[in-house]
């Protein structure tokens, strides 16, 4: 379990997060929704802790994330980042080899057993074929199921993923929200994501967080959350919500554009 407190975090004199609390269960996939500056990505990279932190606790098993070093940290949690430059030149194996990092020697050499994860985690993501080419070859799809492999070979019990279907098309959207689902489900982890796209997060998602301006509107499944008054109020627009005709899912749809209103 991946338990969040009271987390608070600000930018300088700016808050981002006030007070936001949030559990994400084993085997689950709970997304983060919430209009652009909510402070999703900002959850995602304090849960990992690559920024400080203003108040509250980030704990898992009853460890305190932030007091840990980082190399214990690594072993507890993965993270796959948004829009992250790989090394053109490096190898697919080479890249998901630095997920072994907390795990390797002090010469940082690659054991069996780390060759074995490796493989593994290549296979789930359906990228074991791609293991000998040029990072700076492959498409921006294969590269996220790359980013995705490097986590894995992390090992640990917590998957954070900020925006993973970003700049993606709807093939590889679906392909690798699928792919997580089935983590999450197979291998029992705690899985959360920060996503833009409302119906991916109604079609994957256990439990959705509404986060507004640092703050958690609602939490619950897709259904409590993905309501005509709760998106409409979050982005500023109105919305109708109807059940997708296959999956059983809220679907959210953007009302006519000629009753949207310009702000000046």
């Amino acid at each position: 379990m991946l338990r969040i407190e009271k987390l608070s975090v600000s930018y300088g004199t700016r808050r981002v997060l006030h007070n936001v609390s949030l559990e994400v269960e084993t085997g689950e996939v709970f997304v983060l929704i919430g209009p652009n500056g909510a402070g999703k990505s900002t959850l995602v990279r304090a849960a990992s802790g690559v920024i400080p932190l203003l108040g509250g606790k980030i704990r898992t098993n009853g460890d305190d994330l932030a007091a840990l070093p980082p190399m214990q940290r690594a072993r507890y949690l993965a993270v796959v980042p948004q829009a992250v430059a790989l090394p053109p030149a490096f190898t697919v194996w080479e890249t998901v080899l630095m997920g072994r990092t907390p795990y390797l020697n002090f010469l940082g050499q690659a054991s069996t057993k780390d060759d074995e994860i490796i493989r593994t985690a290549l296979q789930k993501v359906d990228a074991l074929d791609l293991s000998e080419r040029r990072v700076g070859e492959l498409s921006g799809g294969e590269q996220q199921r790359v980013l995705l492999a490097r986590a894995l070979a992390q090992s640990t019990p917590i998957l954070l993923l900020d925006e993973p279907t970003s700049n993606l098309d709807l093939h590889y959207q679906v392909s690798l929200m699928e792919t997580v689902r089935q983590l999450a489900r197979r291998d029992n982890l705690a899985v959360l994501i920060a996503l833009h796209d409302l119906n991916l997060a109604a079609r994957y998602a256990d439990r959705v967080a509404l986060l507004v301006q640092g703050k958690i509107k609602a939490v619950g499944a897709p259904r409590q959350v993905l309501t005509p008054d709760l998106i409409s109020t979050a982005y500023h627009l109105p919305v109708q919500v109807v059940p997708h005709p296959f999956a059983g899912v809220p679907l959210v749809l953007p009302d006519s554009p000629t009753e949207l209103k310009v702000e000046s």
